[in-house]
C-alpha cells in the first residue's frame, strides 16, 4: 500500500535514478534540441529596464513552437509588478480577480480560474488561500491557484501557454501558466541584489515594509543561488452589502402607518426587500515570506542538472466587523419581535415605504428595527513547499534524455474563524434611491453606546486543508536530422486534497436569551470608528471569552465536512518536431498525441440527521489527446501560427469530495413512508473535454515593435452542474445502507442532489496586441513607448436546462472584454510607466431556482473595473536605483450585483497603495 512517505521516496528515487544516468560522461551533441517548454526555463536572461524586458518577451513568443505570451525580468528586483497576478493581467486574454485590492487569481480567455493549470519549475502545483468574504466563495475547495501567496520578486520568467502540445501535461483547458524561479547559471557571473521599500495605503495608513534579496555564485559549470522576499502589510476593504433580495410581506411588522394602497402592496407578497444590509469593514494584517534556492551543475557540455526548492508562507490575521440589520424572515427591518433576557421587543413599525418599477423596495423608514453588530476574527496560514530535481543529457550525439521529479506540499490552516454577535433595537431609515449601487442608512439612536446592545451569540469554528503533488516524468528525444526531432515520454502523478472543519454555532444563545448568562456587554465592548461617517459597537473578543468563561477548545472537538480526494495519473506521449523550408517560407511546429489514465478515490463523512459515518467511492477515466502546432515564418517579419488540439480539465474538488448527507423525516400520514432526501458529491464525474482551434498572425517590426492578431475557438463538453432528481432508489446514491436502520437499496429517496456532467458550449474570441518604441519621434519623445492589447470572448450556457427558471447567460467568470495599455518612458537614468487594465462585467455564479439562493437571484456577478497603476525608477549609480510604485491609483470600486436585474449586492473599495524604495545590485 502506498503511503505518503513511500510516494515521496519513490518519486525522488525515480528522479535520482534518471539523473544518475544523466551525470555520466557523454559525447558532445551536434544539434541542441528545442527542449520541453515545461521542463526548462530557457537560456540566461540578461536585460536592462522595462523596454528590454518587453523586447525579450517578444523574442520568447516569436521562437515558441506553441501559441504563448511571456513576461521576463532582468533580475529578482525588476519584475514589472509587485504581484504575479497583476503582472499577468498585462498579457492578452488574461483577466484577474482581486482580494483587498491585490491580484489573487487568473482567468484565461474567458474561463474561470479553475480552468487554468499552474506549473512551477516544470511541475504542476496548487496553492490556496481564500477570500475573507462569503460572497466570493470563502472556504471553497477548487483547483485555482492563488497568486498572492508569493511575491513577484521570486520569479524571473512567466509563460502563459495558450495552445496545447502532446509533451505538455494534460489539463488546464484554458491554458497553462508556467512560473520559473531564478537559477545561478542564468547569470554570467556572481550576482548580489537587495532591495528595500516601504509604503502605505490610503485606508490603512500603516507602514508596509517589503524586503527582497538574491545571492548567486557560480564557478563556470556549477552554481548556487538563494533568494528571499518578505513583506508586511495591512489591507482594508470597506463598503456595504445586502445579502441579496427576496420576496416578502409585512412579516409581522406594524404597517398601520401606511396608506391602504401601500398596505395592500406589502401584504401582496410581490415586493422584493433586501434580505439585509450591512455597513462592512474587512481588515487583514498580512505577512508573506518566500525563499527559493537553486543548485545547478553541468558536468559535461551536454549534461545539465538542477535542484530547485521553494518555500512560501502567507499569514493573515483578519478582523471583520459589520453594523447590520437583523430582521425576521430573511429581511432587513421587517418583524424581529422577541423576548430576550426578560425584555420584550415588539416587531418593527413601518412608517414609510417606496418601491421602483421592478417592485424592489428602495426606501424604508422603520421604528424599532432589529439591528446587530458582528465582530469576526480569523487567523489563517498557508504553507507551501516544493522541491524539483530536473536534468537532461545527450546519451549520444542524437539521443537526449530528460528527467524531472518533484514534490509539493501545501496546507491552509484556519485555527480561528469566530463570530461574536450583539443585538439592539432602534429607529432606522434605509435609502437605496441613489442608484443600483447606493445605500444610505440613517439611525435614530446612538449606535456607539454599548448600553443599547446585548450579547446575542457566538459562533466558533476552525478548518484545515492539505494538498500534495508528486510528479515523475521523463522523455527521450531523437534528432533524426538537425531539423527533425522525435520525442517519446511518460509521466506519473499523484494529487491529493483533504480537509475538515470544526464548528459550533449559537454558543450561549439560549443562556443569553433566558438570562442564565448576563447579556450585558459593558465589560468587553469597544467603539469602532473605522467606517466613514458611522461608528458602532464591537467587542474585544479575547476579553469577551474570558468574561463569559468560554474555552474555544470545548467547542472544537468533533470534525465535520471531512473529505479526501486522491487522483493517480499515468500518461505517455509521442511527438514529432520539425523546422524546414517550404520554398522561401519557414515551416516548423510539432504534432503528437498523449494518452492518460486517472484513477480517483474519494472519501468523506456522510451525515444522517445528527449522526455520521465514513463513506468512500472510486472511479477512473482515460483518453487520448491529439495536438498539432504549425508555424509558418512567411518572411523575416511575419509569422503565421495554427493549432488544433484536444484537452481536458479535471472536475472541481468540491464536486468530487464524497461527503454527503441523508435526511430522514417523519412518516407521511398518507403514504406511510418516511421522506428521505440525499445530497452527495460525485467521484464518478468525468473531466471537461474541449476541442480547440487557434490561429494567429504576428508581425515583428525592427528590434522592439510587434503587432499580432489571434482567433481562438473551444468546443467544451461535460459541464458540471448540481442536479436534483425525485423518487429514485437509495442504491443509486452510492451511500451505504448502514447509515440508518431499515435502509435498503430499494428504499425510495424523495430528492437526490449531486453534481453531474451535463451540457456543452462553444467559446470563441479574438486577441489583438501591439507594442512599439516611439523612436520615430523627435527627442525627448523618442524615448517613449507603448504596449496594448484587447481581447473579446463570447460563450453562452443555457442554465435553464438544469435549473428550472434559470437563464441562458455567459459562462461563469467570462468577461466579454479585457483590455490593457501601458505608456512608458525610459532613458539612461530614469524610467516610468503607467498601466491601465480594464475588465468588463461577468457572471460569478448561476443559482438553481429550487434552492433558497435561487429564490433570491438567478445569478450574481461583478460590474466592470478599470485599474490604474504606475512604476518609476531612477538610477543613482550603476549599482543603486530608487523605485516608486503606485497601485490602484483611482481607488476603483468592486461592485457585485445580485440577479440579472443587477440589484445591489456588495460594493467595496480597498484604497490606493504607494511604495517607495531603493535597490542595490552588484
Amino acid at each position: 500500500m502506498w503511503t505518503k512517505r513511500s510516494l515521496w521516496a519513490a518519486s525522488t528515487g525515480l528522479a535520482s535514478t534518471g539523473l544518475a544516468l544523466i551525470a555520466q560522461p557523454v559525447l558532445a551533441q551536434d544539434v541542441a534540441p528545442a527542449g520541453d517548454a515545461e521542463q526548462t526555463a530557457g537560456e540566461a536572461i540578461v536585460v536592462t529596464g522595462y523596454r528590454a524586458s518587453l523586447d525579450l518577451a517578444r523574442d520568447v513568443k516569436r521562437n515558441a513552437t506553441i501559441i504563448q505570451d511571456s513576461i521576463v525580468a532582468d533580475d529578482i528586483a525588476a519584475f514589472p509588478d509587485l504581484n504575479l497576478a497583476e503582472a499577468l493581467q498585462r498579457l492578452p486574454g488574461v483577466a484577474i480577480n482581486r482580494e483587498a485590492g491585490e491580484g489573487r487569481r487568473v482567468s484565461l480567455r474567458g474561463l474561470e480560474p479553475d480552468f487554468t493549470r499552474v506549473q512551477l519549475n516544470g511541475m504542476e502545483v496548487l496553492g490556496n488561500v481564500d477570500s475573507a468574504q462569503d460572497s466570493r466563495g470563502q472556504g471553497t475547495r477548487d483547483r485555482a491557484f492563488d497568486f498572492n501567496i508569493f511575491a513577484a520578486e521570486l520569479f524571473n520568467r512567466v509563460d502563459v501557454r495558450k495552445s496545447y502540445s502532446a509533451e505538455q501535461t494534460e489539463g488546464g483547458l484554458a491554458g497553462t501558466v508556467g512560473l520559473f524561479t531564478a537559477r545561478p547559471l542564468d547569470y554570467k557571473g556572481d550576482k548580489f541584489a537587495v532591495s528595500a521599500s516601504g509604503g502605505t495605503n490610503s485606508l490603512t495608513k500603516d507602514f508596509q515594509p517589503r524586503l527582497t534579496g538574491l545571492v548567486s555564485k557560480n564557478w563556470g559549470d556549477f552554481g548556487i543561488l538563494v533568494s528571499a522576499a518578505y513583506s508586511h502589510r495591512k489591507t482594508r476593504e470597506q463598503g456595504f452589502d445586502t445579502y441579496r433580495w427576496r420576496l416578502n410581506g409585512a412579516n409581522g411588522s406594524d404597517i398601520s402607518a401606511l396608506t391602504q394602497d401601500e398596505q395592500d402592496k406589502v401584504n401582496s407578497g410581490t415586493l422584493r426587500f433586501a434580505r439585509g444590509n450591512r455597513l462592512s469593514v474587512w481588515d487583514s494584517t498580512q505577512d508573506r515570506l518566500g525563499i527559493t534556492s537553486s543548485i545547478q551543475w553541468n558536468p559535461g557540455s551536454n549534461t545539465h542538472i538542477t535542484l530547485d526548492g521553494l518555500y512560501g508562507q502567507y499569514k493573515a490575521d483578519r478582523f471583520e466587523t459589520h453594523l447590520a440589520s437583523r430582521g425576521g424572515g430573511g429581511s432587513t427591518w421587517l418583524g424581529g419581535g422577541q423576548t430576550f433576557a426578560g425584555v420584550t421587543y415588539p416587531s418593527s413599525k413601518i412608517n414609510a415605504i417606496e418601491w421602483n418599477d421592478q417592485n424592489e423596495v428602495t426606501y424604508l423608514d422603520v421604528t424599532g428595527g432589529q439591528t446587530a453588530t458582528e465582530t469576526r476574527i480569523q487567523n489563517t496560514k498557508n504553507t507551501f513547499k516544493q522541491v524539483v530535481l530536473s536534468g537532461d543529457t545527450g546519451i549520444t550525439d542524437r539521443l537526449t534524455l530528460r528527467m524531472l521529479g518533484g514534490i509539493e506540499r501545501s496546507s491552509y490552516d484556519m485555527p480561528v474563524d469566530d463570530h461574536f454577535y450583539t443585538e439592539a433595537y432602534g429607529d432606522v431609515v434605509s435609502d437605496y434611491r441613489g442608484g443600483n449601487y447606493a445605500l444610505a442608512n440613517s439611525y435614530g439612536w446612538d449606535t456607539a453606546d454599548a448600553s443599547n446592545y446585548h450579547a446575542h451569540e457566538i459562533d466558533i469554528a476552525s478548518s484545515f486543508q492539505d494538498t500534495a503533488f508528486d510528479t515523475v516524468k521523463g522523455s527521450l528525444e531523437f534528432a533524426a536530422t538537425p531539423d527533425d526531432k522525435f520525442s517519446v515520454g511518460g509521466e506519473w502523478r499523484r494529487f491529493e486534497n483533504s480537509g475538515y472543519k470544526r464548528l459550533t454555532n449559537d454558543v450561549l444563545l439560549n443562556q443569553f436569551k433566558s438570562g442564565a448568562v448576563s447579556a450585558d456587554i459593558g465589560d468587553y465592548a469597544e467603539v469602532y470608528n473605522g467606517y466613514p461617517g458611522q461608528s458602532w459597537i464591537i467587542v474585544d473578543y479575547d476579553k469577551a471569552l474570558n468574561a463569559l468563561g468560554v474555552n474555544r477548545s470545548d467547542y472544537l472537538t468533533a470534525r465535520s465536512s471531512i473529505f479526501s480526494v486522491e487522483e493517480r495519473t499515468a500518461a505517455g506521449f509521442v511527438q514529432y518536431d520539425w523546422n524546414h523550408k517550404l520554398g522561401s517560407v519557414g515551416f516548423r511546429g510539432n504534432i503528437g498525441g498523449r494518452y492518460y489514465r486517472t484513477e480517483i478515490s474519494s472519501s468523506g463523512v456522510g451525515t444522517l440527521n445528527d449522526a455520521s459515518g465514513t463513506i468512500s467511492a472510486s472511479s477512473s477515466y482515460e483518453g487520448f489527446l491529439p495536438a498539432a502546432n504549425l508555424i509558418f515564418d512567411l518572411d523575416d517579419s511575419l509569422v503565421l501560427r495554427a493549432s488544433a488540439a484536444k484537452n481536458i480539465n479535471r472536475p472541481a474538488l468540491s464536486a468530487l469530495a464524497m461527503n454527503g448527507s441523508v435526511a430522514i423525516g417523519d412518516i407521511d400520514a398518507q403514504t406511510g413512508e418516511r421522506e428521505i432526501s440525499v445530497s452527495t458529491g460525485n467521484p464518478g464525474l468525468k473531466p471537461y473535454k474541449s476541442s480547440d482551434l487557434d490561429l494567429s498572425l504576428e508581425y515583428y517590426i525592427g528590434h522592439t515593435g510587434s503587432v499580432s492578431a489571434a482567433l481562438f475557438y473551444k468546443k467544451i463538453d461535460g459541464f458540471i452542474v448540481t442536479k436534483t432528481d425525485n423518487n429514485v432508489s437509495y442504491g443509486s446514491t452510492g451511500l451505504s445502507t448502514d447509515l440508518a436502520d431499515g435502509l435498503t437499496a430499494d428504499t425510495v429517496v424523495r430528492t437526490y442532489s449531486r453534481p453531474i456532467n451535463l451540457g456543452k458550449t462553444d467559446l470563441w474570441g479574438v486577441e489583438l496586441a501591439a507594442q512599439s518604441d516611439f523612436t520615430f519621434l523627435p527627442a525627448p519623445f523618442n524615448r517613449f513607448g507603448a504596449s496594448a492589447n484587447f481581447t473579446y470572448v463570447d460563450s453562452n450556457y443555457d442554465y435553464s436546462t438544469v435549473y428550472a427558471g434559470g437563464a441562458k447567460t455567459t459562462l461563469e467568470g467570462l468577461s466579454h472584454v479585457n483590455a490593457n495599455a501601458t505608456l512608458y518612458y525610459q532613458d539612461a537614468k530614469f524610467d516610468v510607466r503607467v498601466s491601465g487594465n480594464y475588465r468588463s462585467s461577468y457572471v460569478y455564479s448561476a443559482a438553481p431556482i429550487s434552492t433558497s439562493l435561487g429564490q433570491d437571484q438567478d445569478l450574481s456577478g461583478y460590474e466592470g473595473t478599470l485599474y490604474l497603476d504606475m512604476a518609476a525608477h531612477f538610477k543613482l549609480t550603476d549599482n543603486i536605483q530608487l523605485t516608486l510604485d503606485g497601485i490602484n491609483l483611482t481607488n476603483q470600486a468592486e461592485k457585485q450585483y445580485s440577479d440579472s436585474t443587477k440589484r445591489l449586492y456588495v460594493v467595496t473599495r480597498s484604497g490606493r497603495t504607494i511604495m517607495g524604495g531603493v535597490r542595490f545590485e552588484f
